[in-house]
């Protein structure tokens, strides 16, 4: 067993006995749990590294990419003034 290993199996086992509500006895139960928590995050694979964080101005996605219409509007006559 390395002293890494050893040491971060002994704060588990500590943290659980804390939790636990320091009872006397138990010890052999927290290592074991302790240890079976620590040699399960040894068997996970590695999280991959994380990408760099794309600026908010590249993930924004265009609202419309037709062209617009560039026809001018006809003019309509305003409701309301009869001479």
């Amino acid at each position: 067993m390395t002293d890494d290993r050893q040491e971060r199996i002994r704060r588990r086992a500590h943290a659980i006995w804390e939790q636990a509500g320091r009872p006397d006895g138990a010890h052999q139960q927290h290592w074991d749990q302790a240890t079976a928590e620590v040699d399960g995050e040894e068997s996970r694979p590695k999280a991959k590294a994380a990408r760099p964080k794309e600026p908010a101005a590249a993930k924004a996605k265009p609202k419309d990419t037709k062209p617009k219409d560039t026809k001018p509007k006809t003019a309509r006559p305003r409701k309301g003034s009869a001479s």
